[in-house]
């Protein structure tokens, strides 16, 4: 699928992420506290869209499926990855994993190297990251077998190469449970720390329940009560761990931890106004 240069892009790109971020990409300590009483119910904050949300208003919901399978047939790319999304979640056609994981490869073939900055750069990178899905799990009656290794390089690309966040998140995942990787949880962590920076909310999600717990991770209840906030804004209905969670740490939270994630919230939510 990428050429040998792809290759060397993706060691290259990821070694210096990996080498470039420190700890503090999930650590953080803020001096002062409000008043207690203020943060006894911390507020939300609204999440930025994900790429994956943003490229849904990239094509209009009613292009006909004709006209997207003429441009798709001509090498566009936005048109190729909304065709590649219909045939994956069943939208206005017959749901086919198979095509779906071709269209996506089309884009793949084509664009690797394009630059992370070009306009078709979040297509690009969801294209490298719903293939490292279908490699993790496999598609049943195909040639697409389960491949964690192939999963990874997948991710790796896009995580590093276009700085993509979901990408980011799903490479964590992988290296905190060792699968098509080596269990790591330094590089978890710090690529969880880099997809929750960019408001992936399940990397926030996680990364909070980890501070929180003192799983894997030095205990930070407050940092974890911040990004658990964050997440549960954005959760989805049907995403009831991260509400869960949140519920969770909140109600074992002391008022000074609840304090000091509130003030690490607004400092957050500041930071990216700037």
């Amino acid at each position: 699928m990428w050429t040998s240069r792809s290759r060397v892009l993706v060691v290259l790109a990821w070694g210096a992420v990996c080498a470039g971020v420190p700890a503090s990409a999930f650590d953080g300590t803020v001096a002062g506290q409000p008043d207690a009483a203020t943060a006894a119910a911390l507020p939300v904050a609204a999440a930025p869209l994900s790429s994956a949300q943003a490229l849904k208003k990239a094509v209009s919901p009613s292009t006909s499926l004709t006209a997207l399978q003429y441009a798709a047939e001509g090498g566009h790319p936005i048109a190729q990855w909304r065709l590649g999304r219909m045939y994956a979640n069943g939208d206005g056609v017959t749901q086919d994993d198979q095509r779906a994981f071709e269209y996506f490869s089309r884009i793949a073939n084509a664009h690797a190297e394009d630059s992370p900055s070009a306009p078709q750069a979040a297509v690009v990178a969801n294209a490298f990251v719903a293939l490292g899905r279908y490699y993790l799990q496999g598609i049943p009656n195909s040639t697409i077998k389960r491949d964690a290794e192939r999963a990874r390089e997948m991710f790796s690309y896009a995580a590093s190469y276009f700085g993509n966040a979901d990408a980011q998140y799903d490479l964590a995942r992988l290296y905190l449970k060792g699968i098509g990787a080596p269990h790591d949880v330094k590089y978890g962590a710090r690529w969880l720390g880099l997809a929750a920076q960019k408001g992936q909310h399940e990397a926030q999600a996680m990364l909070g329940k980890m501070l929180f717990n003192g799983d894997q991770l030095p205990r930070q209840a407050a940092r974890g009560l911040m990004w658990l906030t964050l997440a549960r804004d954005a959760a989805q209905p049907d995403e009831t761990w991260i509400t869960e969670s949140y519920n969770r740490a909140l109600a074992k939270a002391s008022e000074d931890d609840r304090a000091m994630a509130l003030q690490m919230l607004e400092h957050w939510v500041q930071g990216r106004r700037d």
